[in-house]
């Protein structure tokens, strides 16, 4: 009788949480579709009186958000191509190539973590400003070419490749080049989709860089234009919370869509020396 009980109990509260969790933003989307002032009357109104998609029409014509989405689009998904390159090709270097300082410098890598990322945004600013990539989607991008999680999430995965198949390749003339890209990338899959839809959803997300860098209001992405938006419309509700469900809703679904090759891949990846 205990364990039924105990089974209700587990999945109720799981319930409960899960509900509490979505109402916010079964909320904004709900409130994106009222009239203008109805988010705000009293009493509260959970549902839209008369649906309307007229903010989403004012976002996309008036406020030209569709060239924003665009740019964070292109932005995000060029961040992911580059990191998931750059970061498996370290991560392969570090778990399966012999060189010399090879865990000395990996330790150093892994110690950066420690380090506050606001603590480097202005060297890299004064970097991106020598390179003349300021107010470009390349200033954007030089910051997400390699990250150490990405580094050390890939290096874990690839501990667990098989070094007889490496080895026959090399006895077979392939050269390092040809081993990555035709046998390490394919056995990475797993661990790139996961990787990838964490890259690409911090790209997506991503505000203070693209702040700092972008000064042109044609080149803007999504959470830069948002919050330009809440100072110019902040009493209109219905607006930003519409900008918020462009926001926020194409970085949910990929992930909704991903989930399960995102936890098979960071299950996978908890290979231990």
């Amino acid at each position: 009788m205990r364990r039924p009980l105990a089974f209700l109990a587990v999945n109720g509260a799981l319930l409960l949480l899960a509900l509490l969790t979505a109402f916010p933003l079964l909320w904004m989307l709900s409130a994106s579709l009222m009239p203008t002032g109805e988010a705000t009357a009293l009493p509260v109104r959970l549902v839209p009186s008369h649906p309307t998609l007229e903010h989403y029409e004012t976002l996309f014509t008036r406020l030209d958000l569709g060239r924003t989405f665009r740019n964070t689009l292109f932005l995000a998904s060029a961040v992911t191509a580059v990191s998931l390159l750059c970061n498996s090709m370290a991560g392969y270097a570090f778990a399966k190539l012999r060189f010399r300082g090879r865990k000395r410098l990996f330790a150093l890598l892994l110690a950066t973590l420690v380090v506050p990322p606001q603590v480097t945004v202005l060297p890299l600013f004064l970097e991106i400003r020598a390179l003349g990539l300021v107010n470009s989607f390349g200033g954007v991008l030089v910051a997400g070419i390699a990250t150490v999680f990405g580094i050390f999430l890939i290096r874990q995965f690839a501990q667990g490749l098989p070094d007889e198949l490496l080895d026959a390749a090399r006895l077979d003339g392939a050269s390092e080049l040809q081993i990555y890209w035709t046998i390490v990338l394919p056995l990475l899959r797993p661990i790139l989709v996961t990787l990838g839809v964490f890259t690409f959803l911090s790209a997506w997300n991503d505000f203070m860089w693209p702040l700092i860098v972008l000064t042109d209001e044609s080149k803007y992405t999504l959470p830069v234009a948002l919050a330009n938006l809440s100072g110019e419309h902040v009493q209109d509700t219905e607006l930003m919370m519409a900008g918020a469900v462009v926001t926020v809703l194409p970085g949910l679904l990929l992930f909704l869509f991903l989930q399960k090759q995102y936890i098979e891949g960071i299950t996978l990846g908890s290979v231990k020396e």
